[in-house]
C-alpha cells in the first residue's frame, strides 16, 4: 500500500521535473556556457594588465607638456575636434610642435644662410599654416566620404528595423559591415549605448562630431519618432532618399564651380608665390621693398588685402546648397 503513493509521487515529479529540465533549464545552460565562452575569447584576447575602462584621452605623451595643454582648454578644444573629425591618430601635442618647428625652422634657416629675416618670416608664416590646412584637407575628404555613405547606412538600419530587429542592433550592424568613416562613428553611438549613455544622448553627441546638415537631419528624425512616435524605417527611407538628393545636386554644383575655384586658388596664390620666387632668384631686386620704411608699410598693407581678398574669393565660390 505505501509503495503506491510514492510510485505515483515520483511519477508527478518526474513529469514535472523532466520537461523543466529539457525546455527551460537545458537551454538556459547552454546560453551561459557560451556566454563564458565569449568572455573567456574577449580575455584572452584583451592585453594582460589592460584596463576595462577607456581611460581619458591625452594631449600629449610628455606630462609636463600634457599639463600645459589640459589648462588651455579654449585652444586645445578646437584643435582636438579638427583631429577627431579628420581621422587622424596624431595629439594635441603633436600638433603643436609640428606647427611651431614648421614656422621656427625656415627663419633660422633664412638668418644662417642669406641673413635676412623677411624671406624666414613669410616661409615661416605658410609653413606654419600647413598642419592645419592637412587636417582640414582630411577632414573635409572624410566628411565627404561619410556623406557619401549615409545614405547607404540608413537604408540598412530601415531594413534591419523592418526585419524585427532594434534601433540599436541596426546601429551595430552599420558599425560591422561598414567602412570608416561611417562604421567608426556608428560604432561610437552603439557603445555609447551599450555602456549606459541614453540614446538621446549619444545621437547628439554624433551630431556634434559630424557636422553635416544630414547628420543633424538623421538625429532630429530618430529623436522626433522616439518622443512622438511614428514608423521609424518610413522616416529612415525618406531621409535617405532626400540625402541622396542632395548629393547629387551637391556634386553638380561643385562640377559647375570648379573653374571659379580653381581661379580663385591662383589668384590668391599667385602673390606671394611670385615674392617668394623673387626673394631666391633676384634678392637684389626685392631687398628694397623690404628695407624701405614705405616698402614696409606697403608689405602690410599688401598682406591685409591679399587676406581680405582670399576670404571674398572663397565666399564667392563656396556655394551653399
Amino acid at each position: 500500500m505505501v509503495a503506491i503513493p510514492t510510485i505515483v509521487f515520483l511519477g508527478i515529479l518526474a513529469l514535472v521535473v523532466f520537461p523543466y529540465a529539457l525546455f527551460v533549464e537545458r537551454p538556459e545552460g547552454a546560453e551561459r556556457r557560451s556566454l563564458k565562452k565569449r568572455i573567456h575569447a574577449a580575455a584572452k584576447r584583451r592585453r594582460p594588465g589592460a584596463p576595462i575602462v577607456k581611460q581619458e584621452e591625452h594631449l600629449s605623451s610628455v606630462a609636463a607638456f600634457d599639463a600645459l595643454l589640459a589648462r588651455t582648454s579654449a585652444v586645445v578644444n578646437p584643435i582636438q575636434r579638427l583631429i577627431e573629425q579628420s581621422g587622424s591618430s596624431i595629439t594635441v601635442g603633436t600638433f603643436v610642435t609640428v606647427t611651431v618647428a614648421a614656422a621656427i625652422v625656415p627663419i633660422v634657416v633664412s638668418l644662417l644662410f642669406s641673413g635676412r629675416l623677411i624671406p624666414g618670416l613669410v616661409v615661416g608664416a605658410i609653413a606654419s599654416m600647413v598642419p592645419t590646412l592637412w587636417l582640414r584637407h582630411a577632414r573635409t575628404r572624410r566628411l565627404w566620404k561619410f556623406e557619401e555613405q549615409f545614405p547607404e547606412g540608413i537604408d540598412l538600419i530601415s531594413r534591419a528595423l523592418k526585419a524585427g530587429h532594434a534601433f540599436p542592433t541596426g546601429l551595430s550592424m552599420v558599425a560591422e559591415e561598414m567602412q570608416a568613416p561611417i562604421g567608426t562613428e556608428f560604432r561610437q553611438i552603439y557603445e555609447h549605448q551599450n555602456y549606459g549613455m541614453p540614446m538621446s544622448e549619444a545621437l547628439r553627441a554624433f551630431g556634434e562630431r559630424t557636422p553635416l546638415l544630414d547628420a543633424k537631419f538623421f538625429v532630429t528624425g530618430v529623436l522626433t519618432q522616439r518622443e512622438a512616435g511614428g514608423n521609424l524605417a518610413e522616416v529612415l527611407d525618406n531621409l535617405s532618399e532626400v540625402i541622396r538628393t542632395r548629393f547629387k545636386v551637391k556634386r553638380q554644383v561643385r562640377a559647375i564651380s570648379a573653374h571659379g575655384r580653381i581661379t580663385g586658388w591662383i589668384l590668391s596664390g599667385l602673390p606671394p608665390t611670385l615674392a617668394l620666387v623673387f626673394a631666391v632668384v633676384a634678392p637684389q631686386h626685392i631687398e628694397t621693398l623690404y628695407q624701405d620704411p614705405l616698402g614696409q608699410r606697403m608689405i602690410v598693407v599688401a598682406l591685409v588685402l591679399q587676406i581680405i581678398g582670399s576670404l571674398l574669393v572663397r565666399k564667392i565660390v563656396n556655394i551653399e546648397y
